[in-house]
Order: C-alpha cells, then sequence, then structure tokens
C-alpha cells in the first residue's frame, strides 16, 4: 500500500523551513518593510496636506483680513476727499456770495446815485416842463 519513508519526510519538512525561511528573508521581509515604509509615507502625506490646508485656511483669513481693512480705508479716504470737496465748494460758494453781495451793494449804490443825478436833472428841467404843458393847454382851450 502505501510506503511511508519516514527519512523522506523528516527531509521534505527540512527543504520546506528552509524554503519559508528563505522566501521570509527575500519576499516577506521587504515587501512588509516596503508597505510599512509606503503607510508610513501616506500618514506623513495626511499630516501635511492637513497643515496646508489648515494653513491655506489661515492664509486665506488674514487675506481676507487684509482686504477688509483696505476697504475700510479706502472708504474712510473717500469720505475724507468727499469731505475736503464740500468744505472747498462751500468756501468758494460762501466767497462767491459775499463776492455777488459786494458787487449787489456797489450797485444799489450806483443806481441810487444816479436816481439822485436824474432827480437833479429833472427838477432843474421842471421849470420848462411847466411852461412846454402851458403851451400845450393853451393850444387846446
Amino acid at each position: 500500500m502505501l510506503d511511508i519513508s519516514f527519512g523522506l519526510v523528516v527531509f521534505t519538512a527540512i527543504v520546506f523551513f528552509i524554503l519559508l525561511v528563505i522566501l521570509n528573508r527575500w519576499l516577506y521581509e521587504p515587501l512588509l518593510s516596503f508597505m510599512k515604509a509606503r503607510d508610513e509615507s501616506i500618514r506623513k502625506d495626511m499630516e501635511k496636506a492637513k497643515k496646508n490646508s489648515s494653513g491655506s485656511e489661515e492664509l486665506l483669513k488674514e487675506a481676507q483680513e487684509i482686504v477688509a481693512k483696505a476697504k475700510a480705508e479706502a472708504a474712510a479716504i473717500k469720505a475724507e476727499a468727499v469731505n475736503e470737496a464740500k468744505e472747498f465748494a462751500q468756501k468758494r460758494l460762501d466767497e462767491k456770495k459775499s463776492q455777488l453781495a459786494s458787487e449787489y451793494e456797489k450797485f444799489k449804490e450806483k443806481l441810487k446815485s444816479e436816481e439822485e443825478e436824474l432827480k437833479s436833472v429833472l427838477l432843474s428841467q421842471a421849470p420848462l416842463f411847466r411852461e412846454a404843458l402851458k403851451a400845450k393847454f393853451s393850444k387846446l382851450q
């Protein structure tokens, strides 16, 4: 029937264990160390990505703060420029009003003097007008 040779079984077992040791050293250990190194590399890359994303979020917040400050500063500068322009315009308007008021007063004085002059001319010629009127009335009657 079956003939089992004890020496052959022992030899096969020894060859099997030697094959396991050789495969372990040349195949499994390098494969496992490569897999561990790869896992470590992936873990480090994930940590770097998290740091970068948190860093980019911080940079984004910082950039938004800078933009907000710049907008506020621009609004302040704009408001200041508008106020200065309003003050300048009001000053010019007041100057023009005072200039026009003085010109108006001069014009009124000139009219007053012309009125006085005209009155004096008319009063000086009033006797001539009376004579002319008497002459006209006398022609009518």
